[in-house]
């Protein structure tokens, strides 16, 4: 069982090794090796000038959105009547029709229709990467079939549809007030003058004027002022275009900024259009037109620009931190400054070269590639370490510069190319996910991948050059059958009078230990007395590191299980919505006068919102316009809540957005400075709302509003709230029975908040909306979470409670984030078996064999030991971001193992017993092994803090690698030379039998 490797045919491992000794042709040419890498860093440096930065990589969900109106039916009898089609017969003639017509349309991954009374809308949900365009060609086209058909008749039905790219973002907003000019005049000038200059920036799709509900509320209610000022409030009648007066009317909208009323100006930016240069552009813009309309004032009210910059400048700190990190372990381990700055320059390059690959795919600055390349600076430099170390050793050895470079990386060179090849088989398969985890990771896999590769190429190329010319040789110390042994090793083939081999014997009689010019510390002394007993008790071993996975294992039900975790940006939103019974408002906005009754259930607009409280306006023509004032009656009580936190910096106040006169949103700025973080203001805000529901205080009392605390999205998908759990049946009544059931249930619990439930105005006696997915009918229930609760824990929670409600006919799906949880469980699953798989054969390569990529996939599992560990004493959500750090973790014991193994087998060739050989190779790698792990820890304690802005999203990853890396190392030095020499036993004892 002691016996010495078989030399293997010169044909296979020495061949192989010398065509992939591009370091032997860098040496002899290293003027042109120098020229390249200038070239690449000049290259790099324009192509890191052209990079954007973005908060998150640019993903479109294609999103088609269609509305269906049916036409009015006049009573036979009485001609002046008319017949609204009830929901559920608008469910059948219409939804129900046209839903199957759009089943087919190329692309479609979901629908989901909501139907009320003699209307339909379809939100139609299309795999990521479709062609917006294409998908909106291909609905408006099935629909004029379903027009062409004869039964039933849809050629009356009015159909809309509106293609929705939720890139196309509000980047900046701007408040605009003046003491000099009335409100109308303000808007009349912001459309002919300041509209235009902001249209005509690049990159900006359009820009909306929000705010003039009150303008159309002047103008419809005094006919004689509106037509007085026709000629100022429209454009030229060449124009054929509709009038301003005649825009606002058609989708009115009010506006409060901090507390006052006010235009607002939305500027929203095409879709892949980079939002930073949008926010720049138009902040200059404003700037100018500050300057020239000095009446006017321009306050900034929302914008996305502060947190993207405060964010990425967060993730370039860290960046930079893990370099000079990784730059101080290197020159404690290796005490040269010259070897220290071979091996730094690995870094620098390698960053500029995957500038480079990350300009020719597209991507941005953002905080997925920044984060990649903060975690992979303990891998670039590991190349170089390795190859640097291995140089410095052979100098050590007596070598000159220049042949301890060429022995060197003739010695190390196939490892190291191997080793960093199967993390480009790891990280690849990430890039190639389909689905949204897919395209939002792409840019991660190939930043990784590209990194590590340029990586390799300046550790097999300009390290040696630098090496040969930089380093200084040594008067080696050593017995010289020392080193014999070590130019037979590096020379790699044996003398035809087996000098080589009596070299070999004649090292194997003396302890393993390292060159006597090195001096052994405590930790390799050590490391040797625990290899040495694990080396003799292997099974003792095998059966610790078996308890240790498991024990991991079973640490999973404990860890939080989320998505992405919450950001604490320092803004959100407060959504309200006032219930419209049959369309209408017929409740009373919170104030203290008695509301007036009007004709269709209205009420007349509060004293504090009319321009005269002891006069009575008249009726404006369109009743949409006395809802928004409603309604921002109370936002203004709303505001008043918001306004008493200690936190708050601003509110921005918007009603009647995308042309629902019941529905608002304040959006909240908080203070910089401030000592409680975004989700505790939160929870208090949804105290105090809560309170004052149920206080009977008339003043604040908004038991009448629906309310909702809403994060500023991750991505943008729609407005979800990240909990979501659909009941599916055929009964709209037991739906909506069921669903409200389990709403009760679920806001008794703690941690969830916001809990809202779709069809809540449905009673047994009438069916008020419908809503529908894929063909059968639904009940949502969705809400919000604290940031105690993790949301797979509560996907969990909810599912238990419905499934302890619902009766026999009625299903569970999930949707939302609850959705995508699975999702990523899956991609992941499937990624990681295909990385496995990619990772053991590109092992083969250098082995020629499948033990050693049989040791490698035995001991994958004790990376997620202390991975688990450490998710669970941190409480990070083990979810999207924490599995990433996973497949990062396989890349690393990966690169260990690789050491460990290819240079026993070299010893072993020379002539060495597999015993003796482990144990002079634990020693000699230990040190590279070191330099690697602890360049990449303390080079991601910085993340793993949680310091700077977006420091949720790094944490959880930078936790799972630290605590992985950790035991990983630990045991990999441990457990992949017993099960190396465990495994190889049983292959003798099989081959031997089968012999």
């Amino acid at each position: 069982m002691q016996s010495p490797l078989p030399q293997r045919p010169r044909s296979t491992l020495a061949a192989v090794r010398e065509r992939l000794n591009i370091s032997r042709l860098a040496i002899r040419h290293a003027g042109v090796t120098l020229c390249c890498w200038i070239a690449i860093a000049l290259f790099g440096l324009y192509a890191f000038s052209t990079l954007k930065y973005a908060l998150f990589p640019d993903i479109t969900f294609p999103v088609v959105v269609v509305s269906a109106t049916m036409p009015d039916t006049v009573d036979s009898v009485a001609a002046t009547t008319k017949t609204v089609p009830t929901a559920l017969e608008t469910e059948s003639q219409v939804t129900i029709p046209l839903e199957a017509q759009l089943q087919s349309v190329e692309g479609l991954k979901k629908v989901v229709s909501s139907t009320f009374a003699e209307r339909s809308r379809f939100n139609l949900r299309f795999r990521v990467g479709t062609s917006l365009p294409e998908a909106t060609a291909a609905v408006e086209d099935k629909i004029e079939q379903l027009k062409l058909s004869s039964e039933p008749d849809f050629s009356t039905v009015d159909f809309e549809v509106i293609p929705l790219n939720l890139n196309e973002a509000t980047v900046v907003s701007y408040a605009l007030a003046s003491e000099e000019m009335a409100l109308s005049e303000l808007a009349t000038l912001t459309e002919t003058e300041i509209l235009p200059e902001l249209e005509d920036l690049p990159g900006v799709l359009r820009v909306d004027l929000l705010g003039t509900g009150a303008i159309a509320s002047d103008s419809s209610s005094n006919s004689s002022s509106s037509n007085s000022s026709s000629s100022n409030t429209s454009l030229s009648a060449e124009d054929a275009e509709p009038s301003l007066l005649e825009r606002l009317q058609s989708s009115p909208t009010l506006v409060r900024f901090n507390g006052q009323s006010a235009l607002a100006l939305q500027i929203v930016k095409e879709g892949d259009v980079n939002t930073l240069d949008v926010a720049r552009t138009a902040e200059d813009a404003i700037a100018q037109l500050q300057a020239e309309f000095p009446d006017v004032s321009f306050t900034l009210a929302t914008t996305q620009a502060d947190y993207i910059t405060a964010a990425t400048q967060a993730t370039i700190d860290s960046l930079l931190g893990a370099v000079i990190i990784a730059v101080l372990v290197i020159f404690g381990f290796l005490r040269s400054w010259r070897a220290t700055l071979i091996t730094a320059l690995a870094i620098p390059l390698s960053l500029l070269g995957t500038c480079i690959v990350m300009a020719m795919f597209g991507f941005n600055l953002e905080t997925i590639t920044l984060l990649a390349l903060a975690l992979v600076i303990g891998i670039i430099v590991d190349d170089a370490i390795v190859e640097v170390e291995n140089i410095t050793r052979h100098i050590e050895l007596g070598a000159s510069p220049r042949q301890a470079a060429l022995r060197a990386t003739q010695e190390i060179g196939l490892t190291v190319s191997a080793s960093t090849l199967t993390i480009v088989a790891v990280f690849l398969p990430v890039a190639l996910m389909g689905g949204t985890v897919g395209q939002f990771f792409k840019p991660f896999g190939l930043t990784v991948s590209a990194a590590v590769l340029i990586s390799l190429l300046v550790a097999r190329t300009l390290s040696p050059v630098l090496a040969a010319a930089w380093l200084k040789a040594q008067t080696a110390r050593q017995p010289a059958t020392d080193r014999q042994h070590q130019i037979f090793l590096s020379n790699g083939k044996a003398s035809s009078n087996g000098q080589a081999l009596q070299n070999g014997q004649a090292l194997s009689r003396r302890k393993a230990s390292l060159p006597a010019s090195q001096s052994i510390t405590w930790v390799e002394r050590r490391y040797s007395r625990l290899l040495s007993w694990a080396l003799r008790h292997r099974w003792a071993v095998i059966g610790v590191a078996t308890a240790t996975c498991i024990a991991g294992l079973a640490l999973i039900p404990f860890i939080p299980k989320g998505f992405i975790p919450q950001l604490d940006r320092g803004e959100f939103y407060l959504n309200y919505r006032v219930p419209m019974p049959g369309g209408l408002i017929s409740q009373a906005p919170p104030t203290a006068s008695a509301p007036t009754e009007l004709p269709g259930g209205l009420s007349a607009a509060p004293t504090d919102v009319q321009t005269a409280p002891s006069q009575t306006p008249p009726l404006p023509q369109d009743p949409s316009v006395l809802l928004l004032q409603q309604t921002l009656g109370y936002g203004e009580s709303l505001e008043e809540d918001v306004l008493r936190l200690p936190e708050v910096d601003s509110v921005f106040t918007t009603v009647g957005r995308q042309g629902r006169p019941n529905e608002g949103r304040l959006y909240i700025q908080l203070k910089g400075e401030r000592d409680r973080d975004t989700a505790t203001v939160q929870a208090q805000l949804r105290e105090i709302l809560s309170a004052n529901s149920e206080s009977g205080n008339f003043e604040s009392d908004n038991s009448d509003v629906i309310t909702s605390v809403e994060n500023v999205p991750f991505v943008e998908t729609g407005g979800e709230k990240p909990l979501q759990v659909a009941l599916l049946g055929e009964d709209v009544a037991i739906l909506s029975e069921a669903v409200s059931e389990v709403k009760t249930a679920v806001e008794a619990l703690p941690g969830f908040a916001d809990v809202q439930i779709s069809g809540e105005e449905n009673t047994p006696g009438q069916i008020v909306e419908i809503t529908r997915e894929s063909g059968q009918r639904v009940a949502y229930l969705s809400a919000n979470l604290a940031p105690e609760l993790a949301l797979g824990d509560a996907t969990d929670q909810v599912v238990a409670i419905a499934q302890s409600i619902i009766p026999p006919d009625v299903s569970i799906d999930l949707g939302s984030d609850s959705a995508r949880i699975g999702e990523v469980l899956g991609s992941f699953g499937r990624t990681l078996a295909l990385a496995i798989v990619c990772m053991l054969a590109v092992l083969f390569i250098p082995f020629g064999r499948l033990l050693e990529p049989a040791v490698v996939g035995l001991c994958l599992p004790l990376s997620v030991v202390g991975a688990l560990l450490a998710l669970l004493i941190t409480q990070s959500d083990f979810g999207m971001v924490s599995l990433l750090g996973l497949l990062f973790l396989l890349g690393l014991l990966d690169k260990n193992a690789l050491l460990l193994m290819d240079y026993a087998n070299q010893l072993r060739r020379a002539g060495m017993n597999r015993t003796e050989a482990i144990l002079k190779t634990g020693l000699v790698r230990l040190r590279p092994i070191l330099m690697t792990t602890a360049s990449t820890v303390l080079g991601l304690l910085p993340i793993a803090l949680g310091l700077g802005a977006g420091a949720e999203l790094r944490q959880p990853m930078a936790v799972a690698i630290i605590g992985g890396l950790l035991t990983s190392t630990l045991l990999s030095l441990v457990v992949v030379p017993v099960l190396y020499s465990l495994l190889e036993d049983g292959w003798i004892k099989l081959a031997g039998k089968a012999s």
